[in-house]
C-alpha cells in the first residue's frame, strides 16, 4: 500500500483486535441505540443478541447488509486480548458471572489506554517531532506499563488524566507536522464540514482536530499532514483522497468512510473490504 510512515517493529502493529482471543466485550460492555449505525437499542452490560455462545457474531458475514454498521467501524485497539488473556488471565464474564462489571469497566479504560498507545507510537515514526520523542517513549511506556496492571489496579488509575497528560505532547506533535508541511494548513479544528464540497481540495497540514466531516465529499483531495484525531468521516468520500501521510488516522475513521482502490492509506491501515463492494 503506497505511503504510510510505519517502520519495522512499529507498535501499532500489535494494537489490532484478535476477537479470537477475547470474550465479545465489544459485543456487550457498549450500549448502543437505534440510529443509522444501528438497527436496535442496547443497554451498555447487555449481550447483543447476535453474539453466539463461543463469542462469536451470529451476522458477521452481513453486519452492514442488516444495519449493524457500527459494529464494522467500532475498534478496540486490541483491547478486548489484553483484558481476556492479560488482566483476567484468560477467564470470561459468561462463565463467571461476577466478572461482568470489573471485566467491562476494565475494558472501556483499556480501549482508551491503547488508543493512546497508537498516538504515542505514531509520534515515534513522526520524523518532524523528533525533539518530542523522548517524551513520547516514556508516556508510552509508562501506559503500557498500567495496561499491564491487574485488574483492581488499572480500576484505580485515572485514565482520563493521562489522556491529557498525552494529549499535550499530541497536540504539539500536530503543530510540529502542520508546521513542516508545503501545503496552504487550513485551520478547521472543530468545523461543521457535514456535507462539505471538498473534492480535490489542497488540505495538506490542515487541522482537522474534531471536525465532523460525516458526507463530505473528499474525493481526490489531499491530505497529507492533516491531523485527523477525533475528526468524524462517517460517510466520508475519500475516493482517491491521498491519506498516506494524515497525522493520526485510526482504523475506526478509515471504516466510518467510503473509500476505493486509487485512495492512498497509511502503510499501518488496511483497506476495508466494503471499499471494494458495489456502490
Amino acid at each position: 500500500m503506497p505511503g504510510g510512515r510505519e517502520a519495522p517493529g512499529d507498535p501499532r502493529g500489535a494494537l489490532r483486535a484478535d476477537c479470537a482471543a477475547c470474550a465479545g466485550l465489544c459485543c456487550v460492555a457498549p450500549a448502543f441505540a437505534r440510529s443509522s449505525d444501528f438497527p436496535v437499542d442496547k443497554p451498555a452490560g447487555t449481550a447483543c443478541t447476535n453474539l453466539r455462545d463461543d463469542f462469536r457474531c451470529g451476522i458477521h458475514d452481513r453486519l452492514r447488509d442488516t444495519g449493524y454498521v457500527g459494529c464494522t467501524v467500532f475498534d478496540c485497539f486490541g483491547a478486548g486480548q489484553q483484558v481476556v488473556q492479560v488482566t483476567f488471565g484468560g477467564r470470561d464474564w459468561r462463565t463467571e458471572p461476577e466478572l461482568a462489571r470489573p471485566m467491562f469497566a476494565a475494558f472501556d479504560a483499556m480501549r482508551l489506554l491503547h488508543e493512546l498507545r497508537w498516538y504515542l507510537a505514531e509520534t515515534l515514526a513522526t520524523p518532524a517531532a523528533a525533539d518530542l520523542h523522548g517524551r513520547a517513549r516514556e508516556l508510552l511506556a509508562d501506559t503500557e506499563r498500567i495496561a499491564g496492571l491487574p485488574a483492581d489496579a488499572l480500576a484505580a488509575v485515572d485514565v482520563a488524566a493521562r489522556r491529557v497528560q498525552v494529549n499535550e505532547v499530541l497536540v504539539q506533535v500536530g503543530e510540529r507536522v502542520r508546521a513542516a508541511s508545503p501545503g496552504p494548513r487550513p485551520d478547521r479544528r472543530g468545523s461543521d464540514l457535514v456535507g462539505a464540497r471538498l473534492r480535490g481540495a489542497d488540505l495538506r497540514g490542515a487541522n482537522l482536530r474534531g471536525a465532523l466531516l460525516l458526507g463530505a465529499d473528499l474525493r481526490g483531495a489531499d491530505l497529507r499532514g492533516a491531523e485527523m484525531i477525533g475528526a468524524d468521516l462517517r460517510g466520508a468520500d475519500v475516493s482517491g483522497a491521498d491519506l498516506a501521510q494524515a497525522l493520526f488516522l485510526t482504523r475506526f475513521q478509515v471504516h466510518a468512510a467510503v473509500g476505493d482502490a486509487a485512495t492512498r492509506l497509511p502503510a499501518v491501515l488496511d483497506r476495508p473490504a466494503h471499499w471494494t463492494a458495489p456502490r
